[in-house]
């Protein structure tokens, strides 16, 4: 490609040359020289809510049931086909060809694994210590680390750190697992569509998952996403940008007399917006339509 544009520019052709990849990783690896000042990267994330309702009349059942991937769109008709094509279609070559055959992946099955325990937790914090209980050979919890950050830089599940004061202590938390795209949660769910909406627990995970997709997939380069808790204190999920704060919590049900969790963040953490989503706050479908840093 480099060879290509050296001739062209020898001849003066004035053109302007793009270059698409659904890897991120492959652009890290087998680089021999920087580019330096010849390129610049424009991270694509998965279809927010507002994309699909314009592109293919989603409504909000639909995109929290069936996600932002637009080649899925035309089957969600038929489920049985559309879970059919998320699972060979889209899961299976974003782990074998955008994760396997561009790093080195010591323990693929584990790799596996791990994705789909992502999938069937998300929402959840879950230490290291119960991941290793529920894989297979394991090994350690700097192995599932490992795992886990690829799994996010291929646009699939992301581990959010503990909010703290100090960083090193971020470093040390439980991770709380998320799916970035609803469609890879319900494709394994063994849930139909309906079955999904009627299953209150259910749900409540799945409205939680995804203001922490939509947050993760629209936050700008300097925003940072965690989540805290403190005994039974916790806030859902926390965007940080530079000294500013915004603290959310999700409910999918009756919202109790005081969101304890937000006001016992803001006295620890200092002032704060406070942002309440779902029943008695913001509309779900009002917060899907707008970017992290609106909400700043």
């Amino acid at each position: 490609m480099k060879g290509l544009w050296d001739a062209d520019r020898a001849q003066g052709l004035a053109l302007h040359v793009a270059l698409l990849g659904s890897s991120p990783l492959l652009m890290l690896q087998g680089m021999s020289e920087s580019l330096a000042g010849r390129f610049e990267p424009i991270h694509l994330t998965h279809w927010s809510f507002r994309e699909m309702v314009d592109a293919f009349d989603f409504d909000l059942e639909d995109y929290l049931y069936f996600g932002g991937y637009p080649g899925s769109a035309p089957l969600i008709r038929d489920e049985a086909r559309w879970r059919n094509y998320v699972n060979t279609g889209l899961i299976e070559p974003s782990i074998e060809k955008d994760i396997l055959m561009m790093t080195r992946v010591d323990k693929p099955a584990l790799l596996r694994q791990l994705f789909h325990l992502g999938c069937r937790y998300s929402g959840q914090e879950l230490s290291y210590t119960k991941m290793m209980g529920q894989l297979q050979d394991a090994g350690n919890t700097v192995t599932l680390a490992h795992y886990l950050e690829l799994l996010g830089n291929a646009g699939l599940i992301r581990g959010l750190q503990k909010y703290a004061g100090q960083h090193h202590r971020r470093r040390s938390s439980s991770p709380k697992l998320m799916v970035l795209n609803m469609a890879l949660m319900s494709a394994g769910s063994g849930y139909t569509r309906a079955e999904a909406q009627a299953d209150r627990g259910y749900r409540g995970r799945v409205v939680e998952s995804i203001v922490g997709a939509h947050l993760h997939n629209t936050a700008a380069p300097d925003c940072r996403l965690h989540y805290w808790r403190d005994g039974t204190d916790e806030v859902d999920f926390v965007v940080e940008r530079g000294q500013r704060l915004v603290a959310i919590e999700v409910k999918s049900a009756a919202v109790p007399a005081q969101l304890r969790g937000l006001a016992t963040f803001e006295r620890e953490f200092g002032a704060c917006r406070r942002l309440l989503i779902g029943d008695g706050g913001i509309p779900l479908a009002e917060f899907l339509s707008y970017p992290a840093e609106h909400w700043f």
